[in-house]
């Protein structure tokens, strides 16, 4: 059996409308461990914010033969300064997205779920969505589904410095800092014999590996 993540109960004690997230793509396993904890309540989705470098908007790090490689999502030059998330488009002048799904093959046909979640995935790395947002949200509800995680998802109508009635985790998970109350367990990875347990990678790694008991390990 998975050893779980471990999220402080306090840390959402007073939460009671939602919990704010980034647009991810491919998102940490931090992220929908908070999901999972703070309850059954709506997912707000932040598509006005200023597109920020450098995070998990458009990149994911997944479990390589070499060890952890990051999976980025080239965007249209000029979309870094000062431009909303929902406003960023991807950029297509080289092939990404074969590239993307060459490394998640390569990483991941050896664990034990890949082929069982295969053809849901292949499709997003054949077809071309224009914005980041729109790529990162369908891929979201994807994966809330094979974790079977049921949330509303929403979007945000306006950019809010803050959230008092709600778990924000804009800020908070990101590539540099640590997750706030978030206790990575080790559960099997294909490369682990060889580099060791990397934490909170994409969560891919965790359904490729884990599958149906994803949601338990959540």
């Amino acid at each position: 059996m998975p050893k779980r993540l471990n999220f402080a109960a306090e840390t959402f004690a007073y939460m009671t409308q939602g919990i704010i997230l980034p647009s991810f793509y491919l998102g940490p396993i931090a992220a929908f461990s908070a999901i999972n904890a703070i309850g059954n309540v709506p997912i707000y989705l932040e598509q006005y914010e200023h597109f920020p470098k450098q995070t998990y908007r458009n990149r994911a790090s997944i479990y390589s033969p070499n060890g952890k490689l990051d999976l980025i999502v080239p965007v249209v030059k000029g979309s870094k300064v000062h431009t909303k998330m929902k406003d960023v488009r991807i950029a297509y002048e080289y092939d990404w997205q074969r590239l993307h799904w060459m490394s998640l093959q390569t990483c991941y046909r050896r664990s034990a779920y890949f082929e069982y979640y295969e053809d849901e995935f292949a499709p997003f790395y054949e077809e071309r969505h224009d914005y980041l947002f729109d790529l990162n949200e369908a891929l979201l509800e994807l994966i809330m589904r094979c974790v079977k995680l049921n949330r509303e998802i929403r979007k945000t109508s306006t950019y809010e410095s803050s959230y008092p009635d709600c778990l924000d985790l804009r800020e908070s998970i990101h590539p540099k800092k640590e997750a706030p109350g978030f206790a990575a367990k080790p559960y099997f990875q294909v490369f682990e014999p060889k580099h060791g347990f990397l934490p909170n990678l994409s969560i891919v790694d965790l359904l490729f590996n884990q599958g149906p008991n994803s949601r338990q390990y959540l």
